[in-house]
């Protein structure tokens, strides 16, 4: 029933009756009675399992049986080194979930840890401290700086009391409380008469009525949710399971066959059969290919760390390079998180000031022409009113500005610097004898300071419309005149609709000899000074960012809690799409499902969003099709960060809630630095899909040889136990370079990957078959060649597995790039880890060709140097043949090759 009121909307003597309670606070008795019916003012601890479960879950995915599967076979056919290499993958692996899932199970106890641990409260008149989950509703709470708010609370008195609330609403300015109702239908952040649990009292005292603990406050609410939120599988973990299960099936079914017709049809004893099976088998599986998605994940992992993007679920590397949607929270994010002024009116005309953040480097500008702010006299006794009514200080950090006090204030105090004060000097020139405290009932601020000549002014600061009731006159070149009420009122509303939040400053000379101030002196002719106009500026860095997630083919939607004027003005600013189309958690609730999902495709700025909204607006855009990214730092943004494909929460400003509900956290709290890990996302695609676009092939390449031998019923050209030599070698020396490759140049020119495009398309399909027939021909053909000079059989199978592998390095560069030659500068010569692939891989051949262990064991044979010539003349042959296939492929069917295929 409490959670249907709407507590804001109601006077706190109603909060109060309808509790049955009284401004006294409830006896002991009633507390307890209310206790065992509401039960204990905290959040439910949420069920984790134990670590053996944890551990034994790690291995429950089909990229893991692939592994297992592959280090048995590898076991069973005597090579345990290769075994335990993929066996260690595996256990790297499911040592590093363990521990990753370990940390997101413990997303709902960041939020638990919210709720203050200690209440101040009356009981039966009574000031008490008691523990905070011992707290019911209808008790009275009292709050002041530094408190944690134990409870949601309909406020009873307020003084001068600010609350940052950015957990649950997103704005970064701290919200001023009173007692008043507000509309019904107001949105979370504007309910000024309700201080909420979890959020941090910043300035002021207060005084409330607990209306909500535990899960019924919006907190709790949240937590609630976060418990039902399903995380999804990502594209890659679905696709490899899928791609696994078949490729299994196709195995061992086509190895059943092959068996079947070696036995009844070339009369193989069927033991002999069976070898050539399990070579077949070994040859056919790609058992180095999972553990070298898993290193090239782990690649990127790397790659984004030094990107500032840290990634806390290995899979969620490849998912952010399928993202379609970005729903990002502007503060902080988007913005700078520093207040700025951004615009001066007075009545010499509107000034606009550059400068970013707190620095206080700047210029000011009329138009095109820059204006030199000491010889404006209106601009400069602006600039004056704005540093010594304020109570902020600015300082230097070793890499950049910071503000002690109010973020507005701070702005002011950058802005005074611009104008060319300095701040000690000023302060000593003009001090301050008395202060009027900015407090939510009057809305402004005064000072009183003793100028020159033994003279006292006044200075106000405030909101707007309070400030310019209190004026009769305005200040002007010549003095002051009286005040065109018309002309302040258009220019409050012309920077409002920029999206500006909006202070008048004014003046009042003062008797000589003044010593203090009163409301009655302050509240009436006043000189009005100007108004200025601060904004919480667009990151540089995001600008540029947005405009190259437009080229990439990525949408880019603002979700936050602040106004909608400020946010259309900030995304205006960024260049997002359509910046003017605006919806606001109000509009929301009216929609039915399917308007919502039309809103959530076609709309780019949410204002006044709650975490409901977030939630519903990540559902909406997946049931599109879409691959969402979602950024948060609050508590609110948890459900939607754990419903995302991939949640991003900001490590500097980021609650850990928020934390422990992403996949990955950004160091630096940058817009721009999730686009640069999207680009990393897509060259790890990239690299996946040229790793398996090389394995599969030269399997398959090597399997078909065995195949082709069965059916014309010639000799083996090569044995299982060197086939099992080729793979073991090739996988870790070749293939896993190419998880190395650096992006390629049409990266974020691109749109994204349909997330439900198979990783076997058309293009990789006819690659195996191509390569596969042309690694047919290479090893048939030398090997007869072999054959036709006399060599023993064992020098022809060593001539055919020097052949295979020279084929296989030659691929290799032929696979580095999607669309470009592999006979440019840097493909010839590749990347460092390519050559040192290419010489691993060279090393192990000579060994086994000439190594007299080597021959033993693979019942090799020396190669000599003319035949070892003729091998790299097949390989380049083989290179030219693949080259000129691709430029036919581009030239003939342009649509044979889709955007972010690899050929």
């Amino acid at each position: 029933m409490q959670a249907r009121t709407e507590w804001h909307a109601i006077s706190g003597a109603d909060a109060i009756d309808r509790l049955q309670s009284r401004s006294s606070g409830l006896t002991d008795l009633e507390a307890r009675q209310r206790l065992e019916r509401h039960g204990f003012n905290r959040l439910p601890t949420a069920q984790t399992r134990s670590a053996i479960s944890r551990l034994v879950a790690q291995f429950n995915n089909r990229l893991i049986y692939v592994l297992l599967i592959s280090a048995a076979i590898t076991a069973l056919l005597g090579h345990g080194i290769d075994a335990g290499v993929i066996l260690g993958v595996v256990v790297v692996n499911a040592l590093v979930g363990f521990v990753q899932e370990g940390r997101a199970e413990r997303a709902l106890g960041a939020i638990k840890a919210m709720i203050s641990t200690r209440a101040t409260v009356l009981r039966d008149g009574h000031r008490l401290m008691i523990d905070a989950e011992k707290l019911v509703p209808g008790d009275i709470v009292l709050i002041e700086a530094g408190d944690r708010v134990p409870a949601d609370l309909r406020l009873l008195r307020a003084r001068n009391l600010k609350i940052d609330e950015s957990a649950l609403t997103g704005e970064s300015i701290a919200a001023e409380k009173d007692e008043n109702p507000v509309d019904a239908r107001a949105a979370l952040g504007d309910r000024q008469s309700m201080a909420y649990a979890g959020t941090f009292v910043v300035a002021g005292q207060g005084q409330g009525i607990a209306v909500a603990t535990g899960l019924d406050t919006e907190i709790g609410h949240i937590s609630s949710m976060l418990r039902s939120v399903e995380t999804l599988t990502t594209p890659l973990i679905r696709q490899i399971n899928h791609f696994a299960r078949y490729l299994t099936f196709a195995i061992l079914g086509f190895s059943s066959l092959v068996f079947v017709l070696a036995v009844w049809l070339r009369s193989y004893p069927w033991t002999d059969a069976f070898m050539i099976v399990v070579g077949l088998a070994v040859a056919a599986i790609p058992e180095g290919l999972p553990a070298v998605m898993t290193v090239t994940l782990a690649i990127g992992v790397q790659k984004m760390a030094a990107r500032h993007a840290i990634v806390r679920q290995l899979p969620a590397v490849e998912t952010l390079g399928s993202v379609s949607v970005i729903c990002s929270d502007k503060t902080g994010t988007l913005t700078q998180n520093e207040m700025t002024v951004r615009t001066v009116v007075t009545k010499g005309g509107v000034t606009e000031v550059t400068g970013i953040g707190y620095d206080p480097r700047g210029a000011f500008r009329q138009g095109a022409r820059e204006i030199d702010s000491v010889a404006d006299l209106s601009l400069r006794e602006l600039a004056l009113a704005a540093l010594l009514c304020n109570n902020a200080v600015l300082r230097r950090t070793d890499t950049d500005w910071a503000v002690d006090g109010d973020p507005m204030e701070g702005a002011l105090v950058s802005l005074a610097i611009k104008a060319g004060y300095d701040v000690d000097t000023t302060w000593r020139q003009f001090p301050r004898t008395d202060e009027i405290p900015f407090d939510s009932r009057h809305r402004y601020m005064a000072t009183l300071h003793h100028g020159h000549d033994d003279g006292f002014v006044a200075y106000v600061k405030g909101a707007p419309e309070q400030v310019i009731a209190m004026c009769s006159s305005q200040h002007a070149s010549h003095g002051a005149e009286p005040i065109d009420l018309a002309h302040w009122n258009r220019m409050i509303d012309a920077l409002g609709a920029n999206g500006q939040r909006v202070l008048a400053l004014a003046k009042k000379p003062m008797p000589r000899g003044a010593h203090e101030l009163t409301f009655q002196e302050v509240e009436r002719d006043l000189v009005l000074i100007g108004l200025v106009g601060l904004i919480d500026p667009p990151r540089e860095e995001a600008i540029t960012a947005v405009a190259e997630c437009a080229t990439a083919g990525i949408r880019v939607k603002m979700i936050t809690g602040d106004h909608a004027a400020t946010a259309t003005a900030v995304a205006r600013q960024l260049g997002l799409e359509r910046p003017d189309a605006v919806i606001t958690g109000d509009r929301l609730n009216s929609l039915d499902d399917e308007a919502f999902r039309r809103a959530a495709k076609e709309t780019t700025v949410f204002a006044r969003t709650t975490p409901e909204h977030k939630l519903r607006l990540v559902e909406a855009l997946q049931a599109d099709g879409a691959i969402v990214a979602m950024t948060g730092d609050g508590v609110n943004d948890a459900p939607a960060l754990k419903r995302a494909d991939v949640g991003i929460a900001m490590g500097r400003k980021g609650t850990e809630a928020a934390k422990e509900a992403a996949e990955v956290v950004l160091a630096d709290d940058n817009f721009a630095t999730i686009v640069s890990a999207i680009r990393e996302g897509r060259t790890v695609h990239d690299n996946l899909i040229k790793v398996i676009g090389w394995t599969l092939p030269t399997n398959a390449g090597e399997a078909m040889t065995i195949v082709m031998a069965i059916l014309i019923g010639l000799t083996l050209p090569l044995t299982p136990v060197q086939i099992l030599w080729v793979n073991m070698v090739t996988a870790v020396g070749l293939g896993l370079t190419l998880a190395f490759e650096p992006p390629e140049s049409d990266v974020m020119q691109r749109p994204p990957r349909a997330p439900d495009a198979p990783i076997l398309s058309g293009i990789l399909l006819w690659r195996v078959i191509f390569v596969s027939l042309l690694f047919v021909a290479g090893a048939f053909g030398m090997f007869f060649w072999a054959e036709k000079r006399g060599l023993s059989i064992e020098q022809a199978h060593t001539v055919v597995v020097n052949t295979i592998v020279v084929l296989e390095i030659f691929y290799l560069f032929g696979m580095r790039y999607r669309r470009a030659s592999a006979f440019t500068w840097p493909g010839v010569f590749g990347t460092p880890a390519v050559l040192a692939g290419i010489g691993f891989t060279l090393l192990a051949q000579l060994l086994f060709t000439y190594a007299p262990f080597m021959q033993a064991i693979f019942a090799t044979r020396a190669v000599s140097f003319a035949d070892g010539l003729l091998v790299i003349a097949t390989g380049v042959t083989f290179l030219f043949i693949l080259e000129l296939e691709k430029f036919l492929l581009r030239r003939l069917h342009p649509q044979f090759i889709p955007a972010g295929t690899t050929v």
